[in-house]
């Protein structure tokens, strides 16, 4: 049995989309993957609506099992950040609209996946996308490879705190992941009072 992810980096400007099929064990396959681009210079309803079309196609073609999109945070530029989170909805909305679930990961989140390290460069990130799914050079632009890590990650959540049935021996970048997943659940029990000590 196959399960197939959709990633998605929100952004106005260039909205990352990737697909992964996830197959026996821990195998992952490249479905597809892009990059939605929208003028900055365009009206902002137009913009989003672009992006809304282009995720409802490919959710239609994809017919993806779940949605990953990273979380969005806040940032300096005021600009940036609401039309980055204007886009993530439109990501929860498509795929709500198809019953698809849909789930956040933060970027030190997926990079612990990909690397085994929370603070990794993007260069480091597409290097290990790239081998990851066997291909034959690094994913272009830099939101094109971090849409398909966030849908590594998520292929691989279940896998990495043991839930998947036939599922083989982790790789160290898993093994790495399920430590920063359990270290950060322990961090978030913790009192205010205890994290300051």
């Amino acid at each position: 049995m196959s399960t197939r992810i959709l990633g998605v980096d929100p952004g106005l400007t260039r909205c990352g989309v990737g697909a992964v099929e996830r197959r026996q064990g821990r195998a992952l396959h490249l479905l597809d993957v892009d990059v939605i681009r929208t003028a900055a210079d365009a009206d902002l309803a137009d913009r989003l609506l672009t992006i809304s079309e282009q995720l409802d196609h490919w959710i239609q073609r994809i017919q993806p099992d779940a949605v990953a999109i990273e979380a969005v945070f806040a940032q300096h530029n005021v600009r940036s950040v609401t039309g980055t989170a204007q886009v993530a909805g439109l990501v929860m909305v498509a795929a709500r609209r198809a019953g698809i679930s849909v789930t956040v990961h933060t970027p030190s989140e997926v990079k612990a996946a990909v690397t085994g390290h929370g603070r990794a460069p993007k260069e480091q990130v597409q290097e290990m996308v790239r081998r990851i799914l066997s291909l034959a050079t690094r994913p272009q632009p830099a939101d094109a490879a971090d849409a398909l890590a966030l849908a590594i990650t998520h292929a691989w959540r279940a896998h990495a705190g043991g839930r998947v049935s036939g599922a083989g021996p982790q790789t160290a970048a898993q093994q790495a992941w399920a430590r920063a997943e359990a270290g950060a659940r322990a961090r978030r029990g913790k009192s205010p009072a205890a994290r300051r000590r």
